[in-house]
């Protein structure tokens, strides 16, 4: 990621949430400038856009700190938010429960709902990582996902690895139907010789919810 040519691109504004400590302002200037910057925990917020060469559409990425003194402010960042990047230490098993009350609290936000939502499982390349799997069941995300587009990415910030797929998977998220997410994943299951259903239904039978696409 980074700034290709010299066309304005439409911008989408999404929020990078977490706990402290778990990676986002590291994220953020890992994709903004490709390095590994020295960051301080964040009191208020940064600012950054990101443009990307495959698509029309950048992102102006807000990210708040996340410390308990600021997590009763996210609600003020919502309005007018796209899509949802919640990042998740994956090696502090002892904080998960909390993050998952936050990430839940959250979405539960009437402004949030149906905001697409990737969860950016950091710090992949450190020893006793959950994996993508574990940190579904861990976040209860198919329960509190429902009627929403989802997505896990394993990813370092301090690396760089899997970053630009989880913002190109939110770029696709805020550009696709819910119904069409679905397809897709089904489809990418069967080739691996796989099979999908999606059970949560709308008040009207409808089916609502998207898993995590691997």
């Amino acid at each position: 990621m980074g700034v290709h040519g010299s066309k304005p691109q439409k911008q989408a504004q999404v929020l990078l949430l977490g706990l402290d400590g778990s990676g986002k302002t590291t994220m953020l200037y890992r994709l903004k400038y490709n390095e590994s910057v020295m960051t301080v925990p964040t009191v208020g917020f940064n600012v950054e856009t990101l443009d990307t060469d495959r698509s029309s559409l950048g992102l102006t990425v807000w990210d708040v700190g996340g410390q308990k003194k600021m997590r009763p402010h996210w609600r003020h960042y919502y309005t007018d938010t796209a899509g949802l990047l919640f990042v998740v230490d994956s090696c502090d098993q002892k904080r998960m429960d909390e993050a998952r009350k936050e990430l839940h609290r959250i979405l539960r936000y009437e402004s949030l709902r149906g905001v697409p939502l990737v969860v950016l499982a950091n710090k992949q390349d450190l020893r006793g990582a959950l994996n993508p799997e574990d940190l579904c069941l861990k976040l209860d995300l198919r329960i509190i996902c429902e009627g929403r587009a989802w997505f896990i990415q394993p990813c370092s910030a301090t690396t760089g690895t899997g970053l630009e797929e989880g913002f190109r998977r939110m770029i696709y998220l805020m550009k696709t139907p819910l119904k069409q997410t679905q397809e897709d994943i089904k489809l990418k299951m069967r080739s691996k010789g796989l099979s999908v259903t999606f059970s949560n239904h709308d008040h009207n039978g409808r089916s609502l919810s998207a898993g995590n696409l691997k």
